[in-house]
């Protein structure tokens, strides 16, 4: 056995104890400690080395901190984007907000103006302006690190020239003025009750402002469907992500505001994405 092969086996029982994944976790921490993608290291494992810096990943790793924090990379979609502590994690649930947005196109005109909602990373803006290739895309978050985040990932994947990003704070009057309609919304607002109590990697290093949304977690969409008449065109369709016990709840705050809204469950079943629009409510695809 490699000193590789070794080494990966013994990191993959030290993380078991804090990873679901611990052998991917190593192997990620691996990769980027040595400086290529995890493939590539998994055809050449008998011709290399430990490098000296994947001990001190390990115990960032051990020590509770999210992988995407150490590398500074997660997948989504079919994009790499760069992250930081600075913004939530992409977690590949919230694909399905972008898979029912394909599903409200079509058959009919793709969106020429897409909004994203606290972008955060940039990654449903980023991954949307990656399917409907012609759009140009706003996205708008309160936090000024997050933007940079955002823009950097956008000027990195060659979307810098359609993707343009603002920092406006919807808890503010008067933060949509300016911004015009659009023809597709995506949102993934905080929607985690304030007293709910999260797995310590998430608690101790993911953005709070990004997560806890009120006593009951429904404080941003209260604001946002409040505003969504003005922003959205009347044949365009608002696509927000909700947390798993909220279909009910946030479904009536868009009843009440105008909206008709679709549910939609994500690949493990849970409800995941509501689908609003001002016409006839017609069924996902």
């Amino acid at each position: 056995m490699t000193g590789l092969a070794s080494t990966l086996r013994d990191a993959t029982d030290a993380l078991t104890p804090v990873s679901a994944t611990p052998r991917l976790d190593a192997e990620l921490l691996m990769a980027h400690a040595l400086g290529i993608d995890r493939s590539a290291m998994l055809l050449r494992m008998h011709d290399l080395a430990v490098p000296a810096g994947f001990a001190a990943l390990l115990a960032r790793r051990v020590a509770d901190e999210p992988v995407p924090y150490i590398t500074g990379m997660q997948a989504f979609w079919d994009l790499d984007l760069h992250v930081t502590p600075d913004v939530l994690i992409p977690r590949a649930d919230s694909e399905t907000v972008i898979e029912v947005a394909i599903a409200g196109f079509a058959g009919r005109d793709a969106p020429a103006r897409i909004l994203d909602l606290g972008t955060g990373s940039g990654a449903l803006l980023l991954a949307a302006l990656s399917v409907f290739g012609d759009a140009q895309g706003v996205g708008i978050d309160a936090s000024a690190a997050a933007l940079a985040v955002a823009s950097g990932n956008a000027a990195r994947l060659g979307l810098g020239g359609r993707a343009y990003f603002e920092q406006r704070d919807w808890t503010l009057d008067g933060w949509a003025d300016g911004l015009g309609q659009f023809d597709l919304i995506l949102c993934n607002p905080p929607y985690i009750e304030d007293a709910t109590p999260l797995a310590d990697m998430v608690a101790r290093h993911e953005p709070h402002s990004a997560l806890f949304a009120g006593p009951d977690g429904l404080r941003d969409y209260r604001i946002l469907l409040k505003t969504l008449e003005k922003l959205l065109k009347t044949t365009g369709i608002a696509v927000f992500e909700i947390g798993f016990n909220q279909s009910k709840s946030v479904a009536k705050l868009g009843t009440d505001a105008g909206f008709t809204s679709e549910l939609t469950h994500d690949l493990s079943g849970n409800p995941r994405v509501l689908r609003f629009s001002l016409g006839i409510a017609q069924p996902n695809r």
